[in-house]
């Protein structure tokens, strides 16, 4: 199924490190925002980072992200998609980031997931040169790896370039 992205960055002119996905989920589609199925575990993982107790709402979650200099976007702005399977992602048109890299402070991207990363380096890159790092996907699919190996060993990074 042709899947267009429809949900806007979230940045601003203070925001120092950007977060990229694939391609918002049918959860996240349907609710109009990032991350938003109930198993993922992208919201917990960054409460944990944080020490951060509400993120309840979406304008709690757009709140911390600007508190804490972190952009929000996918990679993609349109696929073919097979429900939210990164694994049938085809036909892909990527996202234009030079919005947001000009207009914020932008100095390091991470991506979720392997396809994320994937086709950020194989299509994005060359556009930005700025690598990406790599962090596993939140996603409930991602199961092997728990919050607090998640939290510890990948995300935690995340913290060291907002607190710059």
């Amino acid at each position: 199924m042709k899947v267009k992205h429809t949900l806007d960055p979230i940045y601003d002119n203070n925001s120092k490190v950007l977060i990229l996905g694939s391609m918002p989920s049918v959860k996240s589609r349907e609710i109009g925002f990032y991350y938003a199925h109930p198993r993922n575990r992208f919201w917990s993982v960054l409460k944990k980072i944080y020490n951060e107790n509400n993120l309840e709402t979406i304008d709690d979650k757009i709140n911390f992200l600007h508190s804490h200099h972190i952009a929000l976007f996918d990679v993609l702005e349109s696929c073919d998609i097979d429900s939210s399977k990164d694994s049938s992602i085809k036909n892909i048109v990527v996202n234009d980031l030079s919005q947001i890299l000009n207009n914020s402070q932008i100095k390091v991207i991470f991506t979720t997931g392997k396809t994320a990363y994937n086709l950020y380096n194989k299509y994005t890159y060359p556009k930005t040169n700025i690598k990406a790092i790599y962090l596993p996907s939140t996603s409930p699919a991602n199961s092997p790896k728990g919050i607090d190996e998640l939290l510890e060993k990948e995300y935690s990074k995340i913290k060291e370039y907002t607190d710059l």
